[in-house]
């Protein structure tokens, strides 16, 4: 499903932006400075069903918080898996387990042949505990030791900190904690932030409680139900992972709290500096199935962005991943996102979605969407146009990710920092681009070539109908 919000005008005095040659989103409205007639527009991802089917033993009973990375070429998950009834794994009932896939679309569970299981070693098991929900990352500094190139925490009541050399084998890197002021109950996000030079932890938190009301006289209070306030996301820091800022709520601007749970953050590598979310949004005023016996609500899936990794734009309220027509996913947190985002073909994303939670055929669906398509500027068919703040570039070289209809159009001018447009590369100089490309170059009447305007400030004006812009980019 499309979501789209007002048309937008904005006008602003930014000082210039400086960009280089980064891929620059519109996933909120920083570089629109004016507008008519335009608006910005949430792109959903699209099913293509079950990729990690549960099918083993200690799987069948729930596949569940995964994470996925892409190492040197090969697609590696780690994940929670519990088991049947009858087989009683040791310490929390649960495991974590792992597999790998060439084009993260066919997955396989190989055998590890670590962890003994009913008289057996043939499984793909790297964890029984304590705790079972990783949240593992490959350590990209060179200066780490071999036997901690990989990193993960696992949740207890506390965050414990695990280290292995190869992803398989894991071991404790220290046995107290590295966190303790929970909550932690739901799957933690870890990674190295090489734009910031710092390990990031995104972990569940408490948001909106008073704290001089005791939550017991509030539980049962629409906003309230969770410690007397909404489940939420918290943050923290460490250069060498050993000392952690405090854990920190992350802030919405002006938006309302609501139940968020799994908070599926990451970085969106194609465009540097931006930070993407996909939260699981908790809804328990509904309830959909009133024989449904684990837990009253509803839950659909949030989007979610920021430029620092901290402050967090939600222009769009609406449901980015909605529960479909599927009946096992309307109930209480049936449908998230697990954490890790790959391409996985020419122009295309995927997404890796929990559905079914609580129930034997919970395993994760593999959703696709365009590279770069989160969010569009989007002109309808009598056309619209909106101009960026002032920026800096190198390059020489403009592209456009973008899609028009058959009758539709995109035409750029480059402007000066004041708005009037450059000799040469005005909107009567360009050419219409009609095309659905994910690297569509742009050239005027007298070329392509921009170098003369790097390092100057310029802004961009744009003029649209029918068409959808995802993104811009400079090339050197």
């Amino acid at each position: 499903m499309d979501c789209y919000i007002q048309e937008e005008t904005i006008v602003t005095d930014k000082a210039p932006t400086h960009i280089g040659s980064d891929r620059q989103l519109f996933v909120d409205d920083f570089w629109i400075d004016r507008s008519t007639d335009v608006k910005r527009k949430l792109h959903s991802p699209v099913s293509q069903g079950v990729v990690i089917p549960g099918d083993k033993p200690w799987d069948k009973g729930n596949i569940w918080a995964m994470t996925i990375i892409n190492d040197d070429g090969k697609y590696r998950a780690w994940y929670r898996c519990d088991t049947e009834p009858e087989i009683a794994l040791t310490r929390s009932g649960n495991a974590a387990a792992y597999a790998e896939s060439v084009d993260g679309i066919n997955w396989e569970k190989p055998n590890l042949g670590i962890f003994e299981l009913n008289g057996s070693k043939d499984n793909n098991i790297v964890w029984m505990g304590p705790g079972s929900v990783l949240a593992p990352f490959k350590d990209p500094n060179p200066d780490v030791p071999e036997d901690q190139r990989y990193k993960a925490v696992a949740r207890t009541r506390d965050l414990l900190a695990l280290s292995s050399p190869d992803g398989i084998h894991w071991s404790l890197m220290q046995e107290e904690p590295l966190m303790t002021d929970g909550p932690f109950d739901s799957p933690q996000v870890l990674f190295w932030d090489d734009w910031k030079s710092e390990y990031v932890l995104y972990a569940r938190g408490i948001a909106g409680a008073d704290p001089d009301v005791d939550p017991k006289t509030v539980k049962g209070d629409p906003g309230h139900e969770f410690k007397g306030g909404v489940r939420w996301i918290r943050r923290s820091t460490s250069k060498d992972f050993k000392d952690w800022t405090p854990l920190e709520n992350i802030d919405p601007g002006d938006t309302p709290f609501e139940h968020l749970y799994t908070n599926a953050a990451m970085r969106y590598e194609r465009s540097p500096g931006t930070y993407l979310m996909f939260p699981m949004r908790y809804y328990p005023q509904r309830v959909y199935d009133p024989e449904w016996a684990y837990s009253p609500g509803v839950s659909d899936v949030a989007f979610m962005s920021s430029r620092d990794g901290f402050h967090f734009d939600r222009s769009f309220m609406e449901a980015y991943i909605r529960p479909g027509p599927d009946v096992d996913n309307w109930h209480d947190r049936a449908v998230s996102v697990n954490q890790g985002m790959i391409f996985t073909a020419p122009g295309e994303i995927s997404l890796y979605v929990n559905e079914h939670m609580h129930l034997s055929t919970q395993a994760p669906r593999r959703y696709t969407l365009r590279t770069d398509g989160f969010v569009s500027v989007n002109a309808g068919y009598a056309g619209g146009e909106f101009t960026t703040h002032p920026f800096i570039f190198d390059g020489k070289a403009l592209e456009l990710n973008y899609s028009t209809s058959a009758v539709g159009t995109v035409k750029v001018e480059i402007q000066e920092e004041s708005g009037s447009a450059l000799p040469g590369f005005g909107l009567d100089d360009c050419p219409e681009m009609f095309a659905d490309e994910i690297e569509g170059p742009v050239a005027w009447e007298g070329g392509g070539d921009v170098s003369s305007l790097a390092g100057k400030p310029v802004r961009l004006r744009f003029w649209m109908n029918d068409a959808d812009l995802y993104a811009f980019k400079f090339n050197e």
